[in-house]
């Protein structure tokens, strides 16, 4: 159990540092994959910027939690940014995204990242 929790947190970072990494340089496939499409070249390049920022430093923090202070701390973690993808899931639907990117993408990811922390709470 401890091997798949520690896994599936570190995986989960990393995709958090991915989605980052997505958002600062191909924001415009990354925005049409988030379920609301934006036009990077526009207004909306700035947010796409945030997003990105946010994202990576997230998966950072997961990682730094996870190295340096331990399960815990990181089950604890998932748990808060677990509300990230939920919120995710609202702000798609809210701007008439497509209903299987909001539950299918975003509530599918707050799904398994609770999942996570509660292995990690476990471990």
């Amino acid at each position: 159990m401890t091997v798949t929790a520690y896994t599936l947190a570190v995986v989960l970072d990393l995709f958090c540092l991915f989605l980052g990494y997505r958002f600062l340089f191909r924001p415009g496939p990354a925005a049409a994959g988030y379920g609301v499409p934006a036009d990077p070249a526009g207004d909306a390049g700035a947010y796409l910027t945030i997003k990105g920022l946010r994202d990576g430093v997230l998966g950072v923090v997961g990682l730094a939690l996870l190295a340096f202070a331990g399960a815990r701390a990181e089950a604890w973690f998932m748990v808060c940014v677990a509300l990230v993808p939920l919120g995710d899931t609202l702000i798609v639907l809210r701007h008439g995204g497509a209903r299987a990117v909001a539950f299918g993408v975003h509530f599918a990811t707050a799904v398994v990242v609770l999942i996570s922390a509660a292995l990690l709470f476990l471990v």
